[in-house]
């Protein structure tokens, strides 16, 4: 195993599976808002409370697929609603209708402000590529390819498990192991020469859980000792520190 004291990324590794948000890009930041503007006007509108704080995110939502997202923040509130389709109508109060209108937020903030990669991250993939490792996202957002896309880095990854596949596949999601398990078997790569990298928690235990080489965990808030709690190997403020 990998340890906090020294760390050898490239030795015995055939494939980086990167989550997408808060690992490669920083749409974590553009997810929250897209929620928060979600779950405020539902609660408004709805009468009920208490309003939509910063912790709900990270306590109900960070790192789930969208449908458990707001099945867990409404769950917080005391609210059951009804299930739908998947493909439900934004403007329907079900749990598909309101994780569909979050879809609608969050794509209209990326076409009107676009996103950025973070560079430390750039550069590791750079590295990566440049030794013949394997790469793949594992992301819970039905979004990822739209993302990378914006973002610049859609060549680089040849495989995507996102929420889109997991559902075709009957994929659960973080923080069970499978999507991540998934991205290697695509790839032909052992677990055991995989290495994860995350930032949220239940991505981080999804890692941990897989039987992968280490789980490498980018700490973008969640805290340190918090992601070491939950399985982190390895915890770095930024994945430049791995090169």
């Amino acid at each position: 195993m990998l340890s906090q004291t020294k760390l050898d990324i490239w030795t015995g590794t055939e494939a980086l599976l990167f989550d997408l948000d808060g690992v490669l890009t920083p749409t974590a930041v553009v997810h929250e808002l897209a929620w928060r503007r979600l779950f405020e006007e539902y609660l408004t509108a709805a009468g009920r409370g208490p309003a939509y704080a910063d912790a709900d995110y990270f306590d109900h939502i960070d790192g789930k697929p969208r449908f458990d997202g707001v099945r867990d923040f409404l769950a917080s509130r005391g609210i059951t609603l009804p299930e739908g389709p998947d493909d439900d109508d934004a403007a329907h109060e079900t749990v598909q209708g309101l994780g569909n209108r979050k879809n609608r937020l969050f794509n209209t903030i990326i076409e009107t402000e676009g996103v950025d990669p973070y560079p430390g991250s750039v550069r590791l993939v750079e590295a990566a590529q440049e030794r013949g490792v394997r790469l793949a996202v594992v992301s819970s957002s039905r979004n990822a390819p739209a993302v990378l896309r914006a973002a610049g880095l859609a060549g680089a990854f040849p495989i995507v498990v996102d929420g889109a596949v997991a559902a075709r596949e009957g994929l659960p999601g973080k923080p069970d192991p499978s999507t991540f398990v998934r991205a290697a078997e695509l790839l032909g790569a052992q677990r055991s020469a995989c290495i994860v990298v995350e930032d949220a928690v239940s991505g981080v235990q999804a890692g941990a859980a897989g039987g992968f080489r280490a789980v490498v965990a980018v700490n973008r808030g969640a805290g340190s000792e918090v992601l070491k709690a939950a399985g982190a190997t390895y915890v770095v403020d930024d994945l430049a520190e791995l090169i």
